[in-house]
């Protein structure tokens, strides 16, 4: 079963990096698990070094990725709604881009799974397909038939999860992304994903890749370290 995620991205000179982290100590992380229905909340931290993907080349990355959670489309507006999200976003420091976009987020079996597990491997690869595409809809159709069943073939892989942007019913409380479509691998470490990266599975991938319906948005990839700020990580209805 999906859930929905709200995903918060901060974005700017990494001199602001530290400011960041303060408001999320000071302020966001006594929000944000003080929200109506008690949300798992789950923090992202780039990693900088020591990540190997052969086919991507670094790229820069947020100061601060968070991702709360919830069980339903109406549990997550109704938290948007709540004034303790309102008087932390006021409190944002300046200087940086803050965005946040719902989700719609589907769990993918791996390989020799029937059904998906939770999101609990502490390794993110975090992908997002941005706007425009020629047709959207046969975009996303035509990934999720068949990408996350070649990204289930990685050694080691622990979970796959795609992310699907929702609007309607959705208070605008931040500017959403552009990004149409998201995906996330994970895995046990940063030596479980360079492994997986040499594998011919990558190479397999990025031939599908060249099969996507036509699309001139960009398209990002970042590996990231996912620490619980409450509730299970990764949870799930």
């Amino acid at each position: 079963m999906p859930d929905f995620v709200y995903e918060i991205i901060s974005t700017g000179d990494r001199k602001h990096r530290d400011a960041v982290w303060s408001w999320l100590k000071d302020h966001a992380a006594r929000a944000w698990t003080a929200l109506p229905g008690s949300p798992a909340v789950d923090i992202y931290e780039l990693i900088e070094s020591g990540v190997h993907d052969p086919l991507v080349a670094p790229e820069p990355g947020p100061l601060l990725k968070a991702m709360l959670q919830f069980p339903a489309l109406d549990a997550l507006s109704s938290a948007l709604r709540d004034q303790r999200l309102a008087d932390c976003l006021a409190a944002y420091p300046q200087g940086v881009t803050i965005t946040g976009t719902a989700f719609e987020r589907r769990f993918y079996p791996v390989a020799g799974e029937t059904t998906p597990g939770p999101l609990r491997a502490p390794f993110s690869y975090v992908v997002r397909y941005h706007r425009p595409a020629d047709d959207e809809a046969h975009f996303v159709a035509h990934y999720l038939a068949d990408h996350p069943a070649i990204l289930a073939k990685f050694p080691q892989i622990r979970s796959i999860l795609c992310y699907l942007p929702v609007t309607q019913g959705v208070p605008d409380i931040l500017r959403a992304t552009d990004c149409k479509l998201g995906n996330e691998v994970a895995f046990d470490s940063v030596d479980a994903f360079n492994a997986a990266m040499a594998s011919p599975v990558r190479k397999e991938l990025r031939a599908h890749f060249h099969s996507f319906p036509k699309f001139s948005g960009r398209n990002t990839h970042h590996p990231m370290l996912r620490k619980p700020l409450a509730g299970p990580s990764g949870q799930r209805s």
